[in-house]
Order: C-alpha cells, then sequence, then structure tokens
C-alpha cells in the first residue's frame, strides 16, 4: 500500500495543478479553497468508530484530497471495512478529471487491503441532489444514507431570491451561507450513529446570524472534538482566507458527550497541536437559548471567562440599546461632502476617532465629514448629545476587536449629527446618554478583558449591533464611577485595564481551571 508521504505527493501535485490553472481571485469569487494535504489527513483521523460497510459522502470535493485522506486512513486500520463507497459532489466540471484520478488511487488502495471499493464523482448541484434525497427522491427512494461526511464546503454567501434558497426553504433550512447549508444537508444525511468531519469558517458558533443553523446542528448531532488554528492564515495560507476556521467533529443522534476535545495548532504543523479537554458544560452553557459554542483556547480563556462572570447586567437592565449607523455613504452621496458646508451636520466616520473621542472635522482624510440636513436626511440623524461609538470593522493595525469612542457634543456644534453606517452607536431610547455612563461605557468596551472575552465567543473580525446586545455589562453605578476617572482622552491600556478590574470587584481575583 501507498504510504502516507506518497499519498501527500499525488495530492500536494493535484493541488498545486489546481491553482495554476485557476486565479486566487477566481477561487475566492466561487468560495473555493482547495485543502492542504496536511489538514486533510488530520481531518480524516478524527473518526473514531469502526464500520464493517463504510459510505463516504464528500460534498464540493475539489481535488478529492479530503475522500482520498480517508480511504487511505481507513484502509490503514487494524479493523478495517469489508466495503467503501465513495460519493463525491463537485459542481466545476473542470476537477472531475482529478477526481476521478483520486478514484483511481483509492481504488487501488483498497484492494492492496481486500476492500472492495467503489466511487462516483457527481458533477450535480449538491443542494439540489440533497434535498431531493432527503425528501427520498434520490437513488431510487431507498433512502440510502451515509456512514462519514468529510467536507471543506464552499464559502459563500446565497442570495435570497436563488434556486438554492428556494431548495434549501423546501426540506426546512434557512441559512445565508453555502458551507452552513453544505454542513447541514451532509448531517442530514447521516444515519444514525454516523460521522462528520469538516473545516468551517468559525462564525457559526456564535451570532443571530447561524443561529437556526448551529441550533439545529446540534440537536442533530454530538459533537466530539474541535480543532483551532492560532492564526487565520493557517488553515489555507496561500489563498488570503480571512476567516478563523475550525475543525470540528461530531456523530449523528448521541448525547453529548461529559467532555469535548480541544486541540489547538499553534502553528501550521497540524500534527504537533495541543491537546485539551473542556467539560461540555462549558462548551454550551445549560439554559443558554442562543447555543453559543465557547471555545476556552487556553487557560487564560477559562479565566477571562471566570472574570466576565461578574458581569450580569444586560444592555435591557441599564436602559441603553445599541444600533447601527444610518448613513450608507454610497446610497446618501448626493448628500454629502467632504469639507462642512453650510445646511450641514456632521458625519462621523471610524476616521474620526481619536484618544477614546471623536475629533470632527478630519479634513485630511479620505472620508467625508458631513451630510446636508433636509427632509430627506433627517430620519438618518441623531439629536445632539453624548454617544459611544463602536467601530463595526477593526483595522489590521488594530489590537482590538471592540474599539470605542465617545462622542462629546460639547466638542462639535450641532444640533443633529449624522452616524455612518461603519460605525454601530449606543444610546438611551434614541437620544444620547449622560457624560459620565458614555465615558464609563467607552472605558468598558475599550478593556483587554472584554477583548479577550469577545475574540472567544465571535470568529469574525465585525463586531455586529447583535453582538454587543449579547455582551454583559457593569452595572450602572459601576460604569458611572468609571467615567468620573476620565477627563478629554482615556488613558493607555493599562490603566483602562486597572481601573475597570478594581472599580468592578475582579482586581487580582486568581481563577480556577477546569
Amino acid at each position: 500500500m501507498k504510504n502516507r508521504i506518497e499519498i501527500t505527493s499525488i495530492l500536494e501535485g493535484n493541488r498545486i495543478a489546481v491553482k495554476k490553472t485557476s486565479s486566487r481571485k477566481l477561487r475566492g469569487e466561487i468560495g473555493q479553497f482547495i485543502t492542504p494535504p496536511p489538514i486533510a489527513f488530520f481531518m480524516a483521523s478524527l473518526f473514531e468508530r469502526p464500520h464493517k460497510h463504510v459510505r463516504i459522502l464528500d460534498a464540493g470535493a475539489g481535488t478529492g484530497v479530503l475522500f482520498t485522506s480517508l480511504v487511505h486512513r481507513l484502509c490503514s486500520r487494524h479493523d478495517s471495512p469489508a466495503t467503501i463507497e465513495v460519493v463525491a459532489y463537485e459542481s466545476d466540471t473542470a476537477l472531475l478529471p482529478h477526481l476521478e484520478e483520486m478514484m483511481k488511487i483509492c481504488g487501488r488502495l483498497c484492494k492492496e487491503a481486500d476492500i472492495l471499493f467503489k466511487g462516483e464523482a457527481i458533477s450535480k448541484d449538491f443542494i439540489v441532489e440533497a434535498a431531493e434525497e432527503i425528501e427520498g427522491g434520490l437513488f431510487g427512494g431507498n433512502g440510502k444514507r451515509f456512514t462519514h461526511a468529510i467536507l471543506n464546503p464552499p464559502y459563500k454567501k446565497i442570495n435570497g431570491d436563488t434556486l438554492a434558497r428556494k431548495t434549501l426553504s423546501s426540506v426546512g433550512i434557512e441559512t445565508s451561507n453555502l458551507y452552513s447549508a453544505f454542513v447541514w444537508l451532509s448531517v442530514r444525511l447521516l444515519e444514525p450513529s454516523g460521522e462528520i468531519v469538516a473545516i468551517t469558517p468559525r462564525s457559526f458558533c456564535n451570532g443571530p446570524y447561524f443561529y437556526r443553523y448551529r441550533k439545529s446542528l446540534l440537536d442533530l448531532i454530538s459533537l466530539r472534538h474541535v480543532h483551532l488554528f492560532e492564526s487565520r492564515k493557517d488553515a489555507f495560507a496561500d489563498d488570503e482566507v480571512l476567516q478563523e476556521n475550525v475543525i470540528f467533529y461530531g456523530v449523528r443522534g448521541e448525547p453529548s458527550p461529559e467532555k469535548l476535545k480541544l486541540t489547538i495548532s499553534k502553528g501550521r504543523d497540524i500534527d504537533k497541536a495541543i491537546f485539551r479537554e473542556m467539560l461540555f458544560e462549558s462548551v454550551i452553557l445549560p439554559g443558554d437559548g442562543d447555543s453559543f459554542i465557547h471555545l476556552f483556547e487556553d487557560d487564560e480563556a477559562k479565566s477571562v471567562m471566570d472574570r466576565m462572570s461578574f458581569f450580569d447586567v444586560s444592555l435591557e437592565d441599564l436602559g441603553l440599546q445599541v444600533s447601527t449607523g444610518r448613513v450608507v455613504d454610497f446610497r446618501a452621496r448626493e448628500f454629502i461632502r467632504k469639507v462642512p458646508d453650510r445646511g450641514t451636520v456632521p458625519l462621523i466616520f471610524p476616521c474620526h476617532f481619536y484618544n477614546g473621542f471623536v475629533r470632527w472635522p478630519a479634513l485630511n482624510g479620505k472620508k467625508h465629514n458631513a451630510i446636508y440636513l433636509s427632509e430627506k436626511t433627517k430620519s438618518l440623524m441623531v439629536k445632539q448629545g453624548y454617544y459611544v461609538l463602536a467601530k463595526r470593522f477593526s483595522a489590521k493595525e488594530e489590537r482590538r476587536r471592540i474599539v470605542a469612542a465617545v462622542y462629546d457634543p460639547n466638542r462639535i456644534e450641532a444640533r443633529f449629527i449624522g452616524f455612518e453606517n461603519h460605525l454601530n452607536y449606543f444610546h438611551e431610547n434614541g437620544e444620547g446618554l449622560s457624560a459620565n455612563l458614555a465615558k464609563g461605557l467607552a472605558v468598558f468596551l475599550n478593556s483587554t478583558l472584554l477583548d479577550r472575552y469577545f475574540r472567544l465567543f465571535s470568529g469574525h473580525t465585525q463586531v455586529n449591533a447583535s453582538d454587543l446586545r449579547k455582551i454583559r455589562y457593569p452595572s450602572r453605578i459601576q460604569l458611572e464611577n468609571l467615567g468620573r476617572m476620565i477627563d478629554d482622552f482615556l488613558p493607555d491600556q493599562g490603566m483602562i485595564d486597572a481601573i475597570v478590574e478594581k472599580e468592578c470587584g475582579i482586581y487580582g481575583r486568581e481563577e480556577s481551571v477546569v
């Protein structure tokens, strides 16, 4: 039998050939990122259960690296199966020759291991085919299911009025991204106790966008193992993938384990991953209706969760709300101006943040500074007052995910102001906050503790208003006390962290680690 080095060489050769014949831009546009062989072999190693008759699903198979790695793994086991069947879906017909080549290699591997093999590469739309199978139409309606699903699904949004969206809705699946659709369908095509291993963006672990998918996934499978990459670039280093990726392993229709296995790659050598175990009830908190998946990468992460447990006040408890800025610059192009003029009001962008406050105007920058106040634009404005603004997107050079600043009405003369759509703003029933509350809230949002906590429950770089609503905050009195310590600018990071921890009663506390 060919050893792993030989198979790796073949898989890497296929991968390089595909990269030479298609541009990085094109692969990005269709959401296609070919799995590197070391990651594929690691994914194959996560399957635990012996099966006499194996049926493998690889949806979005690309060059066949995943199912080939799994077949090699199964053939190498001491309890190897009697039969292996592979069903691989790939809509890019240019990749079919690579898939056929991999099927032949799998056939030879199985023959050498005295295993009967059957392989099929299908160039049809997986979503349509899977939906028909779920409804009993595919394979003659015999309801044949898979023992294994291994996949690196496409990473691309699904537009609203498309065949994909309508087809998914017909089988009760509502989601906005192809990766979640592919995984969701694949899980539903597993037989009881069937296993799945998938590499996907981490974004499904938290937040509202993947709520239905996350809830359904956790209802359908028992999550057993999750692998994290320390860097966003580790998994697909040469494809400029910006999402944080995870690999997860689950079993269909079984109860949750007492402990979840967690591995973390500190570099590209995935075989040297750090191993941890976490109590399952600390990963998905009992009673959490949102089923957020909390993944603690180290003891420090567990400490962050313990310290954040000091805060149990919601935005609603504080009497506050957070909204996304109403001014979308390209839609309001006819009304916005680079230089403030008569009849305009301030238009605030992230570029106006300076030392924790809004400094306006920024005439040397590329962004606009003003918007005309008229009957057509007045609904986009808020009344003058103290507001706390948080960037929705953090720049590469910024150390924190959440970057907040105070809009101080004493620094800018205006009756109304506009907040651009790349900002979230905290308000009290549509109007401004008290000065001390605004300053204190900005201090808390800019703390290292909150930044580390946010990174634990958010796998993406965007900070949505819904994320900020989910956070628990210090009490109103504590926030106002923090605000009283602030003058005309926020102090340095060390001072921010010190006053947050001291004022909120968590200074110097030692944490226990599971």
